[in-house]
């Protein structure tokens, strides 16, 4: 996961170099998710079929070639959409099929928290994709933090590839088609955590994307202001919300699942319809609450993941993964473009106008997560 974020790392520096405006800089961030969107029904639903370390192998090294490419061949909007497009599909690849592989290797009580912790490491990748990513550049430049973004993917490759042992799928004992996605529509209760999902990861995706650009415009505003660097807050940031997640995914497993849930979407919708109204308080303030913020964003993260999965039928489990993460990273797909319109249209980069307004419209999307949770 280290190339995932690699552009949000890079976003200023991109824009800059490449003279991108915010639009076109909010699509290099979102086409990886819709990369993401269209290969993953496809990829995560085989895994009802075949052994998901075999997808996940595919995906991988996806991933490291479209980071390599990226490396050598990245010149501007066009190519860098193509290739961060490429890394979408490789995300697909990795992502749910390891989550199904786990899944596959797991039985009894305790797999819901070994789900949690592995919806949880997608915040360690994150917060290991903005500090890995950001430290190269600033010391060698972006095209060798693309190249190393590649090489890990591909050791991500070897390393399932040697140790991860052989688990078929355990054959449902009334054969199904596996791309009949018609009845997992049907599951009101997996498909209210699928909603809700999808609401979340438009709010979270939309915030990181554009995490480092608003901290970034926050600190330029005020010379001489001390405060860890953007990348460094983002890096943070997605620490803590590792450890939400992991916490939110307990608390779930302790008391309503469902009301937990909402509880978290509007509390990060509260602090969301504000923050980027508050980018005129001292540096350090912003980066507190841009922290705080994280930390709300992924209490709902692993625990909704978790109620998806256990609420599939079990024959369907890959199929409601598949729906689940189409849904999700569609929504990851539009709400990093959607912020950007939104900055664009209400004034730019440099408006505490427009930065509130494009916070505030992560909001609104979120705070519709708990009407979807209300279907069971």
């Amino acid at each position: 996961m280290v190339g995932v974020f690699a552009f949000p790392a890079l976003l200023p520096a991109f824009v800059t170099e490449w003279g991108l405006s915010n639009t076109e800089a909010g699509w290099i961030s979102g086409v990886l998710f819709a990369g993401y969107t269209l290969a993953v029904p496809v990829l995560t639903t085989l895994t009802d079929r075949m052994d998901a370390k075999r997808v996940y192998l595919c995906g991988a090294l996806v991933a490291g070639i479209s980071c390599l490419l990226y490396a050598v061949a990245a010149e501007g909007f066009w190519s860098a959409l193509a290739l961060r497009f490429l890394a979408g599909v490789g995300l697909a690849g990795t992502y749910m099929p390891g989550l199904k592989a786990l899944v596959d290797r797991t039985r009894g009580p305790k797999q819901a928290r070994w789900i949690s912790f592995y919806t949880a490491s997608f915040s360690l990748g994150t917060s290991g994709s903005f500090m890995i990513i950001g430290a190269v550049a600033e010391l060698w430049g972006w095209k060798s933090a693309f190249a190393l973004a590649g090489v890990a993917a591909l050791a991500a490759f070897a390393l399932v590839l040697a140790q991860l042992e052989k688990a078929e799928p355990i054959p449902p004992a009334q054969p199904v088609n596996p791309f009949d996605f018609g009845p997992v529509f049907r599951n009101r209760a997996a498909m209210g955590y699928v909603l809700g999902y999808a609401a979340h990861v438009w709010e979270l995706f939309g915030a990181r994307s554009w995490m480092v650009a608003f901290l970034a415009w926050v600190l330029a505003s005020q010379p001489g202001a001390g405060g860890p660097s953007p990348t460094t807050a983002a890096t943070i940031g997605a620490l803590l919300a590792m450890a939400s997640s992991v916490i939110g995914a307990d608390l779930a497993i302790r008391f309503d699942r469902r009301r937990v849930c909402a509880l978290a979407m509007v509390s990060s919708a509260l602090l969301a319809a504000v923050i980027g109204f508050l980018g005129g308080l001292p540096y350090g303030i912003v980066v507190g609450l841009m922290l705080l913020y994280n930390v709300l964003i992924q209490i709902d993260s692993a625990a909704l993941t978790t109620g998806a999965v256990m609420a599939a039928e079990p024959e369907r489990r890959g199929a409601t993964i598949a729906i689940h993460s189409l849904l999700g990273f569609g929504a990851g797909f539009v709400g990093p473009l959607a912020f950007g319109m939104v900055l664009d249209l209400a004034g730019g980069g440099n408006s505490s106008l427009a930065w509130g307004l494009a916070f505030a419209s992560l909001a609104v999307v979120v705070g519709l997560g708990p009407l979807a949770l209300r279907m069971k």
